[in-house]
């Protein structure tokens, strides 16, 4: 599918028209990418990749660029808009964002992996790569899934609450200071008014969730759905019937969970296991 053009003859996409945008500032001035780079202190490879549409960067070098340019604010927009693009996940799933969009609640939990709201950058980059994405297409992906956190920063968040299966916290990273700083990003969310953090511990035993990481979400009209995934697929479930038999597995699990002051003592537990390995 071509990429739609507005009147102006720029690029609909947020992503593209980001790049764009970028491109057209930079040759506006005569500079070339390795001059911005002096200028503004970053390697200049990270502005090429920018204009190519590989990567947004982050909001520091957009706000450097913003000075830069004198377009306050304005690249800044382009980018939030950028990161927060849907078309930048798979088919399937962007249903389900946009119902979690509009989510007044939602309660989750998780098997095997922790859920992408609660991803470091680092703890993101080795889940995904360990799926198979490489080079431009895993930057793509880690970026995506670093938008999607600001859903629990800010103002009238939704109420969070995650159960993380024991197996989440005994499965580290590889590099072990990135472990340590996605257990401690663990407790600081941990620490927010509109989050709640457990853990099911092995001892809990077999239950209903056992197999599959599960997301309720609750709507505006009050009704729930659900979307449940495992490593190779996700399915959204809006219909009652099966959303109410995974909210009676969901109420068992927690119902074995530590509370969430017991959960915190665990994670301090495993972060401090983690610093005490060689």
């Amino acid at each position: 599918m071509p990429t739609r053009r507005a009147v102006t003859g720029r690029s609909r996409e947020p992503r593209a028209r980001f790049a764009e945008e970028l491109r057209l500032l930079r040759t506006a001035r005569g500079h070339s990418l390795r001059q911005l780079g002096d200028r503004l202190g970053w390697d200049w490879s990270l502005f090429g990749k920018m204009e190519k549409g590989e990567t947004v960067g982050g909001p520091e070098v957009v706000q450097a660029l913003d000075t830069h340019y004198g377009t306050p604010g304005l690249l800044l927009a382009l980018w939030e808009l950028a990161v927060s693009d849907k078309t930048q996940f798979k088919e399937r799933y962007r249903r389900y964002m946009a119902l979690e969009a509009e989510a007044v609640s939602m309660w989750h939990f998780a098997v095997s992996v922790l859920p992408g709201l609660l991803q470091t950058q680092g703890y993101a980059r080795e889940v995904l790569a360990s799926g198979g994405l490489r080079g431009e297409a895993l930057e793509q992906q880690v970026e995506a899934r670093m938008g999607r956190r600001e859903l629990l920063a800010g103002e009238d968040v939704p109420q969070f609450r995650t159960i993380l299966s024991e197996a989440v916290l005994r499965t580290p990273l590889r590099d072990r200071r990135e472990w340590e700083a996605q257990l401690e990003y663990l407790l600081e969310v941990g620490e927010r008014e509109d989050v709640t953090l457990q853990v099911a511990p092995f001892r809990a035993g077999l239950h209903g969730l056992t197999n599959a990481d599960v997301m309720f979400l609750r709507l505006p009209d009050g009704r729930t759905v659900a979307y449940a995934e495992n490593g190779y697929r996700g399915e959204l479930i809006e219909e009652s019937v099966p959303v109410e038999r995974l909210q009676r597995a969901y109420d068992s699990v927690r119902d074995l969970a530590l509370s969430p002051a017991e959960s915190r003592k665990f994670i301090l537990r495993i972060l401090e296991e983690a610093r005490a390995s060689p």
